[in-house]
């Protein structure tokens, strides 16, 4: 998504060079001052590989943002109006997700323990350069809500996951919301949690919702009779439910008080990648595994270091990917000294290496990273200066890379279309090309598959009215468009 060149400054890091990851790190800097706050800040990027950032300001119980305007990161903006205070902390706090250049933030409203203070979504359609009042999250009835994350569905819909309780903080339990609107309204919250013995949930450690478009999964930490894994919920209907799950954790890790730290995943093919920390071992560490969707079944868990020469405590660990390649950081201190490590991958399927590289030292407390098309961003909170911090590097790309996926290029009209849907003929395939293509609508069904026509027209007289996501693929290229059907 981005090829502005940078002047080469590494900052203060001039022994950093990461060589053996494969990176190249072309600058960084602070994102905000120290006025501005700086807790559990979260990044996405926009269509063209911009890094849009959120996180909390505690002084004034704000959410607060920043984006990269080419050159630089803009000036951060308290987006949280007057009459409303957002929940966050060094290991949770606000989420951001993006879909092109559709933005989509989510917090919760303080004080947590009020169940008329719920779960609010931001949104903007101009990469967020504007955004819309905040929508809140209905159907929560008389439940205290808490930890909202936010991802997209196929055509960019937001889907939002947050945990429920009931008035006394009890009945702990993950649910996902969708909208069908771009966050105008939501639907009736469904339950992604309680499978195994399990009735609750661990109630103070965030959760991670992540998808493909068709296979999404709420991962979550169980509390089991105080044995805290990691599990998953699996949908296997773009989030409208949860029919399945399993544990992707195997550390049979039982505490009586709360670790506070959640997992991340990401999902490549019918395989979820997931990391997390466990203290399973009597020593707090730093997971990978690996696991299949279709066959709810767990692979393999791994801790990312090994053993490390003082290592004290690793958390927070927070994954990548760019098609093929993939990424993992996470905060570990060693003889006393914090640091921001980073695991990197050409290729997820050879698997990651077991060395790492480190992209700060000091005063490390949260971290998060963000990929696409040969750039990488890692953002992270320094409480040293009390600010966010980013590094951004470029990686070789080999493999199937998102480099191949042009999403949303006007590529069809026209559009609100009727009956017959075109092809623009500067749409970028060769003419000789064989083209197959796929139609799915808002919950990821696939409506049409077929091949086009002579005249690169497609026929959807016969489509319900709404909004669709048309997908091209050819030998060597794959475009997408999303079009509406009157």
């Amino acid at each position: 998504m981005k090829s502005i060149a940078f002047i080469c400054l590494l900052i203060s890091l001039p022994f950093l060079s990461l060589s053996q990851s494969g990176i190249t790190w072309i600058n960084g800097n602070n994102i905000s001052s120290n006025q501005s706050g700086n807790m559990h800040p979260r990044i996405s990027l926009d269509r063209q590989g911009n890094p849009l950032v959120v996180w909390g300001r505690m002084s004034d119980a704000a959410v607060m943002f920043s984006k990269w305007n080419g050159s630089q990161f803009t000036t951060p903006v308290k987006m949280n109006p007057p009459w409303m205070t957002v929940a966050s902390a060094s290991w949770m706090g606000p989420d951001i997700a993006t879909y092109g250049d559709t933005v989509y933030v989510v917090v919760k409203r303080m004080p947590e323990a009020s169940d008329t203070n719920r779960v609010f979504l931001f949104t903007s359609f101009d990469s967020g350069n504007t955004f819309n009042t905040p929508v809140e999250l209905a159907f929560i009835a008389d439940s205290i809500s808490r930890f909202p994350t936010v991802t997209t569905d196929l055509i960019g819909n937001p889907i939002v996951a947050f945990m429920k309780f009931n008035s006394s903080f009890l009945d702990s339990r993950w649910v996902v919301s969708r909208s069908m609107d771009f966050g105008n309204t939501f639907q009736t919250d469904v339950k992604a949690s309680g499978w195994g013995t399990s009735a609750e949930v661990c109630d103070c450690c965030p959760g991670a919702l992540v998808g493909d478009g068709v296979n999404y999964t709420m991962l979550y930490r169980n509390n089991n009779s105080n044995i805290r894994d990691t599990w998953v919920g699996i949908s296997a209907d773009s989030a409208s439910s949860f029919t399945n799950s399993f544990a992707v954790d195997n550390n049979n890790w039982m505490i009586m008080s709360c670790p506070s730290s959640g997992p991340d995943g990401i999902i490549i093919g019918d395989t979820l990648y997931s990391t997390f920390m466990s203290a399973g071992t009597g020593n707090y560490r730093t997971y990978l595994s690996k696991s299949s969707i279709t066959n709810t079944s767990l692979g393999i868990v791994e801790n990312l270091t090994g053993n490390i020469p003082g290592l004290s405590q690793q958390n927070y660990p927070r994954i990548a990917t760019d098609g093929s390649a993939a990424a993992i950081v996470w905060k570990q201190n060693v003889n006393g000294v914090s640091q921001l490590p980073i695991k990197f991958t050409n290729d997820i399927l050879t698997g990651f290496s077991s060395s790492y590289d480190t992209v700060d030292l000091g005063d490390v407390t949260n971290t998060d990273i963000a990929m696409f098309n040969g750039n990488l961003w890692v953002v992270w909170e320094d409480d040293n200066s009390g600010t966010v911090k980013y590094r951004h590097g470029t990686y070789v790309q080999v493999g199937t890379s998102l480099n191949e996926l042009e999403q949303n290029k006007n590529i069809v009209f026209p559009n609100p279309v009727k009956d017959h849907l075109h092809l623009r003929t500067d749409s970028g395939f060769n003419n000789d090309d064989v083209w197959e293509f796929l139609i799915y609508n808002s919950l990821g069904e696939v409506c049409m598959k077929s091949y086009l026509n002579y005249d690169h027209s497609i026929d959807v007289a016969d489509l319900k009215p709404g909004l669709y996501l048309l997908e091209i693929i050819s030998l060597d290229k794959v475009l997408t468009s999303k079009f509406i059907k009157q």
